[in-house]
């Protein structure tokens, strides 16, 4: 029995042993199991990010671009293609989003429109005689302008990565520029490459220094202690040393608008008309302008299936023809719908940006009803994704003029035919309306002139304009029409807005000739012809006191806004001739 006893604890002390090795072998292979994973899981630092070289379009090699203004970031993305920026803008900005379309959505933080009253141009001898000084052009010295610049670069070396895109403007090659842009946003980044003129790989590598150079340090004040600035949004042009400079907005549209704003000196100072307008081109290659503010149609009417695009926004006229400014186009997105218009509509694509706007968090459906953060949503895509633009975005001389109007008072007619002295009284005047979002502060439509239908972005007085206009008119025997897309049936919060199926019948009717056979009465207290009747559009609605219930409502608001008109026009008579002082309204 003892013996027995003894041979079992030999046993279970040989299985023990055995049950320690297997025990040992398998944690050591399970260790061996968990080491990856656990590596895998650990929670690492964030390393400085390297940019791989195909994910540029042009690989730069030089960083002496940036060094040489005192920028010492080492990540810079220089000419980024879209998909880069998408990656950007998903891993380092709030707010952005691949919509269901394969849009970007981006978010302009604060300001979601223009600040007009924080542009400034600096005085300085080479352009001060030049500059139309006032309201529209708030001058700034040299050295607030240095201030603003330097505030500019610090703030830009302390981004851990900045994006610098280069492009034109201009499309015809003989009076474009070269643009830079700078900027510590991929999103600004995006919509200067849909606006800008992409240049090619051979244009790019050859490309050297720009004509100009906005700083674009939207995300940093301006301090508010500086001589000149009203705020902590300042933008400021410097003709001299060919900068503008962004603090305290957003808003990408500052940047489009700066570089506007620059041609309209550089254009003008050479015979060159530059134009606050969009432009398409008939089958025949008859051209028609479009003129107009924000909100009163231009990219919406110019985008005709039936004619190609050259460009919704900004044109130049020289004597060869127009030719687009812009790579781009930068719509407006509430209410949009494809019914209405469809070829913007079909460019919300991959490469397209919209900005401030609602959308599903899980679907990426937009909610283009949304005004929730602003009224002014946009979206911004490049020139061929509309499928009958023309490129090089270039015409002959215009044919037609249409000078479009958002008329808050409901008084003007939906068409007017225009002799060239009411052409050039109302080019000058530059009626509309600043319809609600398309500048901070505006809540609802007030009624405004902007001369030449552009006065926030011109540089010389609206006169020279105004000269130009009159002269190429003249020479090629041009059309000109007024359209009001704005109010009819009574005011602002009365009637209704001007059906866009009838103005786009009126445009058609002017495109086929059919318009100029009609006949014409007079619309009193303004002068006005227009017709009796028009292809596709209902009679009734061509006479504006028609549309009234209240005629003498509607008495008591067209003189208001013919004293408007005439009030207006007395900083502008004395330099105009007495057939234009003759066409305002009685």
């Amino acid at each position: 029995m003892a013996a027995r006893t003894s041979a079992l604890r030999s046993l279970a002390r040989a299985c023990g042993a055995v049950r320690r090795i297997h025990s040992s072998r398998v944690l050591a292979d399970q260790a061996k199991i968990r080491a990856p994973i656990a590596d895998a899981l650990k929670v690492r630092q964030p390393q400085a990010m390297s940019v791989p070289k195909d994910m540029a379009q042009f690989d730069d090699a030089d960083m002496a671009i940036l060094h040489n203004l005192g920028i010492e970031t080492d990540a810079v993305i220089h000419n980024a293609r879209p998909g880069t920026l998408y990656d950007e803008a998903l891993r380092y900005e709030k707010g952005s989003a691949i919509l269901s379309t394969g849009a970007l959505a981006a978010y302009s933080g604060a300001k979601t429109g223009r600040s007009p009253m924080d542009k400034r141009v600096v005085e300085e001898d080479t352009t001060i005689d030049d500059v139309w000084w006032g309201t529209v052009n708030m001058g700034l010295s040299e050295k607030s302008f240095s201030i603003n610049r330097e505030r500019a670069i610090d703030y830009l070396n302390t981004r851990p990565r900045l994006y610098v895109l280069d492009g034109f403007a201009g499309w015809d090659p003989e009076y474009r520029y070269k643009i830079r842009v700078i900027t510590s946003r991929a999103y600004h980044a995006l919509f200067m490459h849909n606006m800008l003129i992409r240049p090619t790989e051979e244009e790019l590598a050859n490309f050297g220094e720009p004509d100009y150079t906005i700083y674009n340090a939207g995300a940093f004040p301006a301090n508010r202690a500086t001589e000149g600035m009203s705020s902590g949004t300042s933008v400021s042009l410097n003709f001299k040393t060919r900068e503008v400079v962004i603090l305290g907005s957003q808003y990408a549209g500052e940047m489009k608008k700066g570089v506007f704003t620059i041609m309209n000196y550089l254009l003008p100072k050479q015979g060159i008309l530059s134009m606050h307008a969009s432009a398409n081109e008939g089958q025949d290659g008859d051209v028609t302008v479009f003129f107009g503010l924000s909100g009163t149609g231009k990219t919406t009417l110019s985008a005709d299936e039936n004619r190609k695009l050259i460009g919704d926004d900004e044109h130049a006229w020289t004597d060869k023809g127009v030719f687009n400014i812009e790579g781009g186009c930068y719509a407006k997105a509430i209410g949009l719908t494809r019914e209405k218009e469809p070829e913007i509509w079909d460019a919300i694509r991959f490469g397209a940006l919209l900005e401030n706007v609602v959308f599903d968090q899980r679907t990426g459906e937009v909610d283009y009803n949304d005004n929730s953060i602003t009224e002014n949503t946009r979206v911004s895509y490049p020139l061929e994704y509309i499928p009958n633009v023309k490129i090089p975005a270039v015409g002959g001389h215009p044919k037609n003029i249409i000078m479009l109007t958002c008329d808050a008072f409901g008084v003007l007619p939906p068409v007017s035919k225009l002799t060239p002295a009411q052409a050039m009284y109302h080019f000058i005047s530059g009626y509309t309306a600043k319809v609600a979002g398309t500048e901070m502060g505006v809540s609802e439509p007030t009624a405004t002139f902007s001369a030449c239908f552009g006065a926030p972005f011109m540089v010389w007085h609206p006169a020279k304009y105004a000269e130009l206009l009159a002269e190429k008119m003249a020479k090629h025997n041009v059309n000109a029409w007024l359209i009001n897309t704005g109010w009819t049936g009574g005011a602002f919060g009365l009637g209704h807005r001007m059906s866009l199926k009838d103005t786009r019948a009126i445009i058609d009717a002017i495109h086929s000739g059919d318009l100029a056979k009609v006949e014409y009465e007079n619309f009193p207290r303004f002068n006005l012809a227009v017709p009796k009747s028009c292809p596709n559009v209902d009679a009734k609605i061509l006479m504006p006191n028609k549309t009234w219930l209240d005629q003498s409502e509607f008495e008591r608001m067209s003189a208001k806004l013919s004293g408007l008109f005439k009030e207006n026009f007395t900083k502008f008579q004395d330099g105009c001739s007495a057939d234009i002082r003759a066409a305002a309204p009685q």
